[in-house]
Formats: C-alpha cells, structure tokens, sequence
C-alpha cells in the first residue's frame, strides 16, 4: 500500500521494510516536525478562544454590534467550507507545500484582522484567516498520518489533543492579558511570530516525497461542497435566533442545502479526481469514527460554552475565573487522551477506548444535567472531570481509527473529512443546544419574574456579569434558576446523543494498526511508511 518515506531526503525509497525492522526510536528530525506541527495546532485552536475574550473591546472601539456575529461565523463558514479542498490538495500536489500555504494564508489573514478599521474589514478579513485555519489541522492529522505507523501514532495524537485542551485552558486567559495591556489587535498579530517558527522548522526539517499530479482540481465539486456546508451552517446559526426556524429564509437555506450535498455526492462518483472519494466511505470503521467525531463535536461545543455561562450566572465565577474552572474537564481529557495514546502504542488496540468513551461521556453530561442553584463548585467540578475523561478517550482514537482504515493516497481526504465531521457537528451541537438553552430560560424567566423577567431576556437570554448585578435580587435569583433550567436542558440532550457514541462503537471492528510488530510466530505485520534518519 504505501512506499516508505524517508525524512530529510525527500526521496521516495523503494521496499517498504517491515514496522519490525524500522527503528526503535524516532529520529530527532521528526520530533523537531512534531512540535512545529503543535504549535501551528495551537495556532488554529488559541485564535478563536483569544478572539472570543476581545470581541467586547473590539466592539467597543469598532463598533457594529449587530454584525458581531460574522466576526465568528464568517471565520467559521470559511474553515468548513476549505477544510475538504485542503486534504485533497495535499493528497494530490504534496502535504508540505499545502501546509506551509494554509499557514502563510492564516497569518496573512491575523496581519489584515490586526489592521481593520470597521467591522466590514474585520468580517472579511477573518474570512481570510478561516480559509487558512482549514488547512492547519487538516495538514497537521495528515502529516502525521504520513510520518508515523498508526500503531506509534497514539503517543502523537494523545499530545495533539493535550494542545487543544491547553488552548481552551489559556485561551481566554492569554486573550484578557493581551487586550488589557497591549490592545485587541494583538490578539491577531501574536499569531505572526507563532505562525513563522512553525513555517521555519517545517520549511528546515520536514521533507516528503514530492507528488506531481496531472488531474485538475474538482472545482464543481468543492462549489458544491461549499455551497452546502454554508448552507448548514447559516441554518445552524440563524435559526432561532436572526430568523425563526419555520421562517421561509430558514427553508430555502436548507432546500439550497440538500440540493448542493445532494448534487455533490452524485458528482463524486462521476469526477476524475473527487475532492471527497466515496469509496473511503465503504470502510465500515471509516464511517462509524465519522459519526462518533460528529457527535464529539457536538456534545464538546456544547459543553465548553454553556459550562462557563452556568459558573458565571449561578456559581458567581469572573470571565476568568470561569476559565479556570474548566481545568478538571480539560485536565481529564489532557491525562486521558496521552494514556490512550501510549496504550494503543503500546497494545496496538483501541475498541475499547471508543466504547469506554461513550459510557463516559453520557454519564457525565447526564451529571451536568442535575446541576442546579445549589451545587458547588467541587461537585460541577467532579461532573466536569467524568465529560473531560470521555471525550479524551474519544477525541484522537476517531483520528487514529479513521486513518488507519483508508490507503495512504486518502490520508488527506479522511482527515479532513473526520474533521468536518467534528466541525459540522460542533456547529449543530452550539445551534440547537443554544435553542434549547434560550428558550427554557425565557420560559423560566417569565414564570418566575413576570413581565420584567421576559424583559429582561427581550433581546438576549444570556446576561453578562455587569448586567446580571445590576438586576433587582428577585430578578437575579429568577435569572439564577433559569440558567440552571436551560443547562438541564442542553446537557441532558447532550447525554441522550452521546449514546450514539456508545452504539456506534459497539459495531467498531478492531483492525489491526498498520505498522504493528507481528506477534512471535506470525506473519501479520503490515508494511507502512516509516521515518528514518539520514
């Protein structure tokens, strides 16, 4: 299947050997790119958390409030929309070269964000950055998948999702600092130096075999991928909010929707080269991690933005003290995700690390789901830790298992798929949470204060802090239990998806990692790309 790539020579050598005679201990070079690698994961996991903290500043100095949302959503849509084109270029012309533009277009996109004068600017400018930051996990997954055998791949995976959780940690924090003392631009612009160590070490170090291929880019089918997935996502976001779900904008989006994805599966089965081949889709393993990824994202998203709205609004947490309290969720996903990592290293099986997950993961959110005025600290913070340990069993395993169930050729097409899977998810879990959220704590609000209660929630269900003390006490105290009503909802849809996660990967089938060393007396080992030092 594969042909070995050997780093620091960019040669293609013939005869792959076998994952028991490769070597024992990964090359300098290769750590070296693995750290490149995390720091530009971290460049597209910090930006949105560092933005999220400055947007009211940056409101406040720009103006345009109605149009604060674009400043996510544009970057959203643009990251989804260039997330497939990604994969499949760096499966036709070479990881390397599709990597290092997606950074450059990233950091490109930060350098004009950090220039806007309006809010017109900024929107379109995060457009730009969206259609980069779709590359950058994309080419990361991928050249991973190229550099290491998946049974090593666990380890570098487990340290990947270790990144993320340290994003989501220091996020909001390095977002508060930087704004207070330096100003919201260099939110944008600290991405620059970042972005340039992370192109230095990769330009230096990284070397794969070149790819020269002669077939044209599936133009009608990213059109219509993109028209689509935009399609989606303005549902998802719109709805309930800018429009009603029944309104007639709400049923053209998703009438423009169905056609688009409609049309774009039949013509990946008639394009040369199908910027998202069907065929990886026969793999039963390939399918089931893609709907457990859907699922992560959706219950993930959910989670990480309702949990700090509850510490606020009920348990009295600051914005950054919030942040803070998320440590015991993101803490258990960090040391869960790296024992993954080594144990499938080590054992070369994985089954039981999706099916222990989904366990996890709805038992969890189902303890989120009882909070109310009266719990503590400690305990949301016990709830909190079983949903971090799901999802950490849960977040690179679909990686790894996705990976290993398509050729080499498709490494780039499966990661970017499993991806958007993650992302499409996580956009659906935020809009019909937050739907669910906003309207049971409008029903409570109104039940508990009256007039002044759906007054109060008029325009907004959620209340930051400084208009949450500045309300009457009955009114607060109404509020108070309206959040924790709304939470019960969200979360306890949460559980009731996360069991797909339990079902689906009960009908995993354990494949063996390639690149596994063959047990005494057998002859299963299966040849795969490996790294070797020159």
């Amino acid at each position: 299947m594969a042909e070995t790539q050997a780093a620091g020579t960019g040669q293609e050598s013939p005869g792959a050997p076998d994952a028991a005679d490769a070597p024992a201990k990964e090359p300098k070079s290769v750590r070296v790119v693995i750290l490149a690698l995390m720091v530009a994961m971290m460049l597209a996991m910090l930006d949105n958390m560092i933005v999220g903290t400055a947007m009211p500043t940056i409101v406040g100095e720009l103006g345009g409030l109605e149009h604060l949302s674009w400043v996510v959503t544009a970057y959203t849509l643009a990251t989804a929309a260039a997330t497939p084109l990604w994969g499949k270029l760096g499966d036709m012309y070479g990881r390397k070269g599709a990597f290092m533009t997606s950074i450059v277009i990233f950091l490109i996109g930060s350098a004009l964000s950090g220039m806007a004068q309006n809010m017109g600017e900024l929107i379109g400018f995060r457009a730009v950055q969206g259609l980069g930051a779709g590359g950058l996990m994309v080419g990361v997954m991928a050249i991973i998948g190229d550099l290491v055998p998946p049974r090593e791949r666990g380890k570098y995976q487990g340290m990947m999702a270790g990144v993320m959780a340290l994003a989501m940690i220091g996020g909001p924090l390095v977002g508060g600092t930087i704004t207070d003392n330096w100003g919201w631009r260099w939110a944008f612009y600290i991405n620059l130096p970042l972005g340039v160590v992370a192109l230095a070490a990769i330009s230096a170090v990284l070397h794969l075999p070149k790819k020269r291929n002669k077939a044209r880019i599936d133009y009608l089918g990213a059109g219509l991928l993109t028209l689509g997935i935009t399609s989606i996502v303005l549902v998802t976001t719109w709805g309930g909010t800018q429009y009603a779900w029944t309104s007639a904008r709400i049923m053209e989006l998703i009438a423009i929707g169905v056609v688009a994805l409609v049309g774009f599966v039949f013509w990946q089965t008639k394009a040369a080269e199908p910027i998202m081949p069907l065929h990886i889709f026969r793999s039963r393993n390939f399918t089931l991690m893609s709907i457990i990824g859907f699922i992560v994202g959706f219950v993930m998203f959910g989670a990480t933005l309702f949990l700090p709205l509850y510490q606020q609004s009920v348990q009295g947490a600051s914005a950054t003290n919030s942040g803070l309290l998320l440590l015991p969720m993101l803490g258990a996903m960090l040391v869960t995700s790296m024992i993954a990592g080594r144990v499938t290293t080590g054992t070369g099986r994985y089954k039981i690390f999706p099916i222990v997950g989904g366990v996890l993961l709805t038992v969890g959110l189902y303890l989120l789901s009882t909070m109310d005025t009266d719990t503590t600290r400690f305990t949301s913070g016990v709830y909190m830790a079983v949903v971090g340990l799901g999802m950490g069993c849960l977040m690179q395993i679909t990686m790894l298992v996705a990976q290993n169930s398509v050729e080499l050729k498709d490494m780039g097409v499966a990661s970017s798929s499993t991806t958007l899977f993650r992302t499409l998810g996580s956009s659906f879990g935020v809009a019909i949470m937050g739907a669910l959220f906003n309207d049971r704590v409008k029903h409570v609000m109104a039940e508990r204060a009256g007039s002044l209660g759906s007054k109060i929630t008029e325009q907004s269900a959620q209340l930051d802090a400084k208009s949450l003390a500045k309300l009457p006490a009955a009114a607060r105290e109404a509020y108070q239990h309206a959040v924790s009503a709304g939470t019960h909802s969200a979360f306890l849809l949460g559980a009731v998806i996360a069991v797909v996660v339990l079902v689906t990967a009960v009908f995993v089938k354990e494949v063996p990692l390639k690149g596994a060393a063959p047990k005494a007396g057998s002859d299963e080992a299966a040849p795969m790309p490996v790294v070797e030092a020159v």
